[in-house]
Parts: structure tokens; C-alpha cells; sequence
């Protein structure tokens, strides 16, 4: 796969989003709830609700940020804060407290909660987990799997029933549900939820064609429903026929065209809760440009183009993390790994 040359997820930049995750991971408050009360008997804060995922402002940027955390001390064993990130996993992925999260599933009101991006980031945590070495990372795998499995359950519920995507830029994108399903589902053996996650992508957009990218981006988006749907065929389609749907999709693709799909968004707020996202949306189309050049033919001119596109992107959308505002600390060093590390 194609990926910008530099800045490469080195130790040093390993440790600096680390030091960023440890502190949100543990950070209760502020707090945005997704949860339904149907009585004053559930009014409850983030930790009793929530004892392994309840920082980092919300439950899903609570779970990518120990995405995270695994994926820095998977690449990097010897880092300064390995111990500290060793004591919080085994602390929040610890049986007892994962086991509060699946109870936490069953309460009534709860059958959309964080569908279906915090079902993508948990599996994508397990898979992370399950890929790390060591007595430890088998510890938090096997704590960690009634989650995993649970929400399993809920893709293979939800997916037949779904019959439209949700194309926005923002977390109930159904691309980016799937793809980190078939990631995980391939990574463990779950045959069942990769067919069914491989024929809705199927379903839902093969047959897409000159898809209006020229009007993203949204002002909100942190994803972008064009990359993110081409970034999902890629891991279903074959590369032939990937090349072929990719130049129905985006037919003036190899011609830089729509130029807003090759620009850079440029948040004029990053204090702002949702101006902010556009740094992540440059920092997720680094990464569907890199794993879209990556999955064409070999001499397929585009995928030169598409990786400076990711560079371009992976640049810009750097320059978010030194803003030091909440808003996008709580969760762009998330989006920035993807983008110099892949999925």
C-alpha cells in the first residue's frame, strides 16, 4: 500500500500521541452521553454508565483513543509510557468492567447506541488487541471478546434489515461501518459477518456511479462519504474490477477532478466542536487515499496521484494537533494514526 513518505509513526511521535491518549482515556469530564433515560433511576454519569469507555468526551472517542493506545505499544514495546498504558488497559479492559459495557447493551433504549461508528472502533480495538504479543495483550483480548461478540450480534441484526446507507460525513456512515467490520470479521475468522458485510457493500454501491464528490465537503464532515464508500470496494472488489468501479465512481478521478475532493478543508474555528472535524477529514482522506492507490493495478497512473493526494492531506490535517483545544484533542491523534499508519 501506498503511503506518504514522512512523517512516519516513529517512537517519538508514538509517544506524543500516547501521552495525548492516556490523558483523555481517564478524563471523565466534560461529557457528551449517548443514552437514553427512561427514568430518574438512569440518571448516572459517564463512569457508572460506562467503566472502561467513559473519557474522552464520548463513548466512541473513548474507544478509538485505547485504539489507539494499542496500536502505538503494538508498533513500539519499549516506549517510555508502556507501563502507564499497560495500567489502564488493565484497568478498563479488564472482565469485570467490559462486562458492565455488554449489561450496559442490554438496558432498553440502547439498540442504536453508537451505531454503527462505535461498533466499527470496538471491533477495530479487538482486532488491534488481538494482533499485539505477550501474556498481556492475550489478557485484554480474551476480556475484551464478550464485547466484541456483542456487537457481532448487532451487525448481523442490523445489516440485513438496512436496506439504504447512510451516506454523511459524519459517524453514522454506513462505508465506514463496514470496512472496519470486514477488518475485524477477516482478522478473526467471523465468516458469517464478512459475507453479509461484503454483499451489502455490494448492494449498496456497486452499482454507484458519477458520484456528486464536487459537493463535499459538508462543514461538518469528518469523513468523506466519496473516499470513504471507494476505501470500503477496495477491500471487497479485486483489483481489476476495483479499477473498473472506481472510474464509474469518480470518472474524472485521474484528471485531479473534482478539485474540493483534492483540496484541503481548512477549519476557521477549531474551538468549534463541529468546524473541527475538517481536520479529521483531512487526516480520513490520507487515509482512503492511500488505501485506494494501494489497492490499484500495478501502472495504474491514478494511484500516483492519489498517494500526493494523501501526503497533501496527511500535511494539512497535522496541523490540527497543535491546536491544544479540546475539541479536536480528544480524538484527532486517532484519525492522524490512520492516516500515517493505516487502518
Amino acid at each position: 500500500m501506498i503511503r506518504p513518505a514522512a512523517p512516519a509513526l516513529g517512537a517519538a511521535l508514538a509517544q506524543r500521541f500516547a501521552i495525548i491518549a492516556l490523558d483523555n482515556v481517564v478524563r471523565e469530564f466534560p461529557h457528551k452521553l449517548d443514552h437514553t433515560m427512561g427514568g430518574a433511576e438512569d440518571v448516572l454519569r459517564p463512569r457508572a454508565l460506562h467503566p472502561a469507555f467513559h473519557g474522552s468526551f464520548d463513548w466512541h472517542s473513548c474507544v478509538h483513543m485505547h485504539w489507539l493506545l494499542a496500536r502505538v505499544l503494538r508498533r513500539h514495546p519499549q516506549l517510555a509510557c508502556a507501563g502507564d498504558i499497560g495500567r489502564v488497559f488493565d484497568r478498563h479492559l479488564s472482565r469485570d468492567a467490559i462486562a458492565s459495557e455488554v449489561a450496559y447493551l442490554h438496558r432498553p433504549g440502547t439498540a442504536s447506541f453508537e451505531r454503527t461508528y462505535g461498533w466499527a472502533w470496538l471491533l477495530k480495538l479487538a482486532q488491534e488487541v488481538g494482533a499485539g504479543a505477550g501474556d498481556a495483550f492475550r489478557r485484554w483480548q480474551g476480556d475484551l471478546a464478550p464485547l466484541a461478540d456483542a456487537f457481532v450480534a448487532r451487525y448481523l441484526d442490523y445489516l440485513p434489515k438496512a436496506n439504504h446507507p447512510l451516506r454523511t460525513g459524519m459517524h453514522p456512515n454506513s462505508a465506514f461501518g463496514l470496512a472496519f467490520a470486514l477488518d475485524y470479521g477477516r482478522s478473526r475468522g467471523e465468516q458469517a459477518l464478512v459475507a453479509l458485510c461484503e454483499a451489502k457493500a455490494r448492494e449498496w454501491f456497486g452499482a454507484d456511479r458519477d458520484y456528486p464528490a464536487a459537493w463535499e465537503p459538508s462543514g461538518s464532515d469528518f469523513l468523506s462519504p466519496a473516499l470513504m464508500e471507494a476505501d470500503t470496494m477496495r477491500r471487497v472488489l479485486g483489483r481489476d474490477e476495483f479499477a473498473s468501479w472506481l472510474t464509474s465512481f469518480l470518472p474524472g478521478l485521474a484528471d485531479g477532478d473534482p478539485a474540493t475532493l483534492f483540496t484541503p478543508a481548512v477549519p476557521s474555528d477549531r474551538a468549534d466542536p463541529q468546524i473541527v472535524h475538517l481536520d479529521g477529514l483531512n487526516l480520513s482522506r490520507a487515509m482512503c487515499f492511500a488505501g485506494m492507490a494501494g489497492a490499484l493495478p500495478k501502472g495504474d497512473a491514478r494511484a500516483s496521484l492519489l498517494g500526493g493526494a494523501a501526503a497533501t492531506h496527511l500535511a494539512a490535517g497535522m496541523q490540527g494537533l497543535d491546536s491544544g483545544d479540546y475539541m479536536g484533542g480528544h480524538w484527532l491523534a486517532t484519525f492522524a494514526v490512520l492516516a500515517l499508519d493505516g487502518p
